[in-house]
């Protein structure tokens, strides 16, 4: 915001509240009014609004509450935001990020909780992000806000407050949507995003004192999806394990693992196995801990693989 003044916060209790996760603490005494927008509950109007912004030259940043609130845009996002550069044959950019707070881990309820970037994965024309650390939420969050083209940033609960150095001089090696190797490994690839990454590599750490090499992949990168990595990845390895919170029934891991299927058919040594969420609305908090992927389910699905 202090490069650009084009940049602008929008969204419920962003202002004086600084965000329900304090994310946007402070910016509203150093931005004022006219750029930390406390907006209306009225989801559509922010993303419209926004759209409407970008028109003028804009780029603001929305923020979405909770996951489950985004739902009353998402026909802005998926019909308009979506489509807009398309509709015009590239004569009209629309630099929107839109960031949502997802996934679970912090006992809250449905609505709360969820982890809905597949059902926005399968729109075209929108870029997904979900970083896992200090970090890539920096940089991808700056990334997210350079790019020409409408970001999502889903951005995980329960990694709030997992605290990580932060190098604001130095930009990245890595691209916005390349997939990060974070341990190498030779038995197995463990792929995860977001809130599950932290929990791939603490299987990868546990299985290793039984002496089983996992690699560690967090794939950052929701859409596009950098298959380049995790392919070479598999191809070393043999062996694939999907890991994220949201149902496996029609999650991202499921075209992860068809796609590696494809490309990998003749490296692999077992079939590629996912480890989600159940096909259920999420449940009250004191069900979440049989809900979500844990270290047993995870390194119950290693030993499935490794058993082939």
């Amino acid at each position: 915001m202090r490069a650009d003044e084009k940049v602008l916060i929008m969204g419920e209790d962003v202002g004086v509240l600084g965000g329900v996760f304090r994310v946007t603490d402070g910016l509203f005494d150093e931005f004022g009014a006219l750029r930390v927008v406390d907006t209306p509950l009225a989801e559509a109007s922010i993303i419209g609004t926004g759209i409407g912004l970008c028109f003028r030259g804009y780029r603001p940043v929305a923020e979405i509450q909770f996951d489950g609130f985004v739902f009353p845009a998402f026909n802005q996002i998926t019909t308009q935001l979506a489509k807009m550069h398309y509709r015009t044959r590239g004569r009209v950019n629309v630099p929107m990020v839109i960031r949502i707070p997802y996934g679970g881990g912090i006992g809250a309820v449905e609505h709360h909780s969820e982890s809905p970037e597949a059902l926005f994965a399968h729109t075209a024309g929108l870029r997904i992000i979900t970083p896992s650390n200090a970090n890539d939420a920096y940089w991808m969050t700056r990334q997210a806000i350079e790019s020409e083209d409408p970001v999502i940033v889903f951005e995980p609960k329960r990694r709030y407050w997992i605290k990580g150095d932060v190098d604001t001089g130095a930009r990245p090696q890595l691209g916005l949507h390349q997939a990060a190797v974070l341990r190498e490994g030779r038995d197995a690839t463990l792929l995860a995003w977001g809130p599950s990454v932290g929990l791939i590599q603490e299987a990868a750490q546990v299985a290793a004192k039984d002496g089983i090499s996992l690699e560690v992949i967090d794939a950052r990168s929701i859409s596009p999806l950098d298959f380049d990595t995790i392919e070479a990845s598999v191809q070393r390895t043999g062996r694939l394990v999907i890991v994220h919170e949201a149902p496996v029934f029609g999650g991202i891991g499921g075209e992860i693992a068809a796609r590696i299927t494809e490309r990998c058919f003749y490296h692999l040594e077992a079939p590629v196995i996912r480890v989600g969420g159940y096909h259920t609305p999420y449940p009250p908090a004191r069900l979440e801990e049989h809900y979500l992927p844990d270290l047993d389910r995870v390194l119950d699905a290693v030993d499935r693989s490794l058993a082939y």
